[in-house]
């Protein structure tokens, strides 16, 4: 499964890997809203997608700024894959406040 979330004490890490497009979008919304309702932690692992189309960088981008407000953290963990950091500015969402 592309979209996957492993539950930690303080944490929730959302792993994504391959390409994750629109059909998986609806799935990934519920897992990342809930993981905010637990208000614990965020953290997505990148480092095994390949692709990533507009939809989910809407989505990641809506969850980073509904978390801000309720100052919650959402972290990027390992490294973003250049494909990946390249659909983002493309799509101008390089101003992402995650933390590293």
């Amino acid at each position: 499964m592309p979209v996957t979330v492993e539950e930690r004490d303080i944490s929730s890490l959302v792993r994504l890997e391959g390409a994750i497009d629109i059909s998986f979008a609806a799935e990934m919304k519920s897992i990342l809203l809930n993981a905010l309702a637990q208000k614990k932690e965020i953290k997505l692992t990148l480092d095994g997608a390949t692709e990533v189309d507009i939809t989910v960088l809407q989505l990641l981008y809506a969850i980073e700024r509904e978390a801000e407000k309720t100052g919650a953290i959402v972290a990027i963990e390992g490294s973003v894959p250049d494909e990946i950091s390249a659909a983002m500015t493309a799509a101008g969402l390089v101003k992402f406040k995650f933390q590293q």
